[in-house]
């Protein structure tokens, strides 16, 4: 092997690695959306465990952040809770810096 065949093998295995850490976050943030948005819905114990992991199996879908917000903004309505849709996504947003570092501390 060339020296270049070697860096484009590390650079290839890196950004395997990159998606596979950016796919865990994403999921480990929907699984701690879901059970904040569930204590919001006023679920507990294994109800709120079900939701959120309704919203984790949202993540093998192509538009996943849409799906889980969409979710969680028309399960908010229904049940008449007061969360802006800008709260919505900054609670995302800070929950995926969250997971994130979850999932790097876990490597």
């Amino acid at each position: 092997m060339s020296t270049f065949d070697n860096r484009e093998e590390s650079f290839e295995k890196r950004f395997v690695h990159e998606q596979e850490l950016q796919f865990r976050a994403e999921a480990r943030r929907n699984k701690l959306f879901g059970l904040w948005a569930a204590e919001k819905l006023g679920k507990a114990g294994a109800e709120a465990e079900a939701y959120a992991e309704a919203l984790v199996a949202a993540e093998a879908s192509a538009n996943a952040d849409e799906i889980v917000f969409s979710k969680v903004k028309k399960d908010f309505e229904a049940a008449g809770v007061a969360q802006s849709d800008h709260q919505i996504k900054r609670t995302l947003d800070e929950l995926l810096e969250t997971a994130r570092a979850e999932v790097k501390g876990g490597e």
